[in-house]
């Protein structure tokens, strides 16, 4: 535990103006790029294959680039012997024509002969259900968290709240399409996440600004916001190096599967960090938040009530 006095509320314009271009320049890339997406939404062909041995994966996304399959993702399942390969649809050839030529692209001048294990097609209008769904999920989500803090705290911190995680989740889906990384239904169970690991980074110092809006009467808004975010600091400083420690294992111990999921979160936590103390305060702060938003109301007739 540590303590510290940094002035994050009265360097608030900084932070506000930087977290501001960044979120134009996902936007930007949003509309221009868009999101690579995987085929859980596009649609696409599954085909997992087995070895006797560990597979050279590297081998065999060669193999594939090298017979007009440039598309395909190939990934470890499970085991080392095990090999997940996704294909995006392809006019005219049916998932059985499609496994047996990468069967035998894959097989070819091979010692070691892979097996197929199972072929699953995913249909573009599962896909299309999947996006629907998946962008209602987000929305009920945020509407839940808004009336939840609305409720627990005031509007004011609602708002501020809302507007930091809608930063977080719109500055990850554009580092998504900056650098052109698939998005499956991984990455977007780990969005989901992110929201939630943002929101209790910020409900914790909105907590405390509000203990200390009803302790220190002789300070002003500002200060008192300041102190707050300064008091929680160690705690959440602590809380996400936590957190990176497991997403970094994942990462490098994990697998392909959930690369995807662990860069969400390794990127979201950082930024879920960030934004619960530059921006969700700050926000607050400037819908003009006050001690006496957050007075509890004196009872009509209390003074009476405690009379012998």
């Amino acid at each position: 535990m540590f303590n510290t006095n940094i002035n994050f509320i009265g360097n608030r314009n900084i932070f506000l103006t930087f977290s501001s271009i960044l979120m134009i320049l996902a936007i930007v890339s949003l509309g221009v790029k868009g999101l690579k997406m995987g085929i859980d939404f596009t649609g696409g062909t599954l085909i997992e294959v087995g070895y006797q041995e560990a597979a050279d994966l590297n081998l065999l996304r060669s193999k594939l680039d090298e017979n007009n399959f440039a598309d395909a993702t190939v990934q470890n399942f499970g085991t080392a012997k095990d090999v997940l390969i996704r294909l995006k649809l392809k006019e005219g050839v049916s998932s059985a024509d499609l496994s047996n030529q990468v069967l035998e692209t894959i097989n070819k001048d091979s010692k070691s002969p892979a097996s197929i294990r199972r072929v699953e097609f995913v249909g573009p209008q599962v896909g299309d259900d999947l996006a629907e769904d998946g962008f209602l999920a987000l929305l009920y989500s945020t509407v839940a968290i808004l009336a939840y803090i609305a409720l627990r705290f005031e509007w004011k911190f609602s708002l501020g709240a809302i507007i930091a995680t809608f930063h977080d989740v719109i500055v990850t889906l554009g580092f998504f399409s900056v650098l052109d990384i698939e998005f499956d239904l991984t990455v977007l169970a780990a969005v989901l996440a992110l929201i939630g690991y943002s929101l209790n980074d910020t409900i914790v110092i909105y907590d405390r600004i509000r203990e200390s809006f009803r302790l220190m009467r002789n300070k002003s808004t500002e200060e008192i916001m300041n102190i707050s975010v300064n008091v929680t600091l160690s705690r959440t400083i602590m809380t996400s190096l936590t957190v990176l420690l497991v997403l970094v294992s994942l990462f490098f111990l994990g697998g392909e599967v959930i690369h995807g999921f662990s860069i969400v979160l390794l990127f979201g936590v950082f930024f879920g960090t960030y934004s619960s103390i530059f921006i969700a305060s700050p926000v607050a702060l400037m819908l003009g938040i006050s001690p006496a938003d957050l007075m509890v109301p004196v009872k009509e007739g209390a003074d009476i009530d405690n009379l012998p």
